[in-house]
């Protein structure tokens, strides 16, 4: 399976997004005297979000191949409804990646904290909707854990 300019294209956006992450997170993972260390769970956050973006990106990148010049976001979306199961899904993967995510992301980011909430959304979009929420959950056990040291030392 060759990958096609549109295919390059698309991933090194998804790529340049990831790096965004971590230069607007950069308080939680390149500090002096920040959060050392990885959690557990927050270990097993970032596990999901590299299986889930190898896989997902396996699974475009092989839908990109298919179906050639007819690949694009509107294309993509209809085949979510080709059948009663996979509409489904599809129905929830809207709902809950357009409508619930950038709400949620945006609004317990500023609750504890996080930088660019909002990042997750769009960065969700070239990644994988799986790679968004294990990414936002491992920078919020990261940020919750800063907050607890900072209120620890008193700052």
């Amino acid at each position: 399976m060759a990958l096609s300019t549109s295919d390059v294209i698309h991933m090194t956006l998804g790529v340049l997004t990831i790096g965004a992450f971590f230069y607007f997170n950069r308080a939680l993972y390149f500090r002096v005297g920040g959060v050392s260390g990885v959690s557990l769970l927050e270990g097993g956050y970032y596990v999901v979000a590299i299986v889930a973006l190898v896989i997902g990106w396996y699974f475009n990148v092989l839908y990109m191949s298919t179906y050639g010049d007819e690949v694009g976001w509107v294309h993509w979306t209809k085949l979510l409804f080709v059948n009663p199961a996979s509409a489904s899904g599809g129905q929830d993967l809207i709902f809950a990646n357009l409508v619930l995510f950038p709400l949620w992301t945006v609004s317990e980011g500023r609750r504890c904290g996080m930088r660019a909430s909002w990042w997750y959304f769009p960065m969700s979009l070239l990644t994988s909707f799986a790679f968004g929420i294990a990414l936002f959950l491992a920078a919020q056990q990261r940020q919750h854990r800063l907050n607890a040291m900072q209120l620890r030392l008193g700052g």
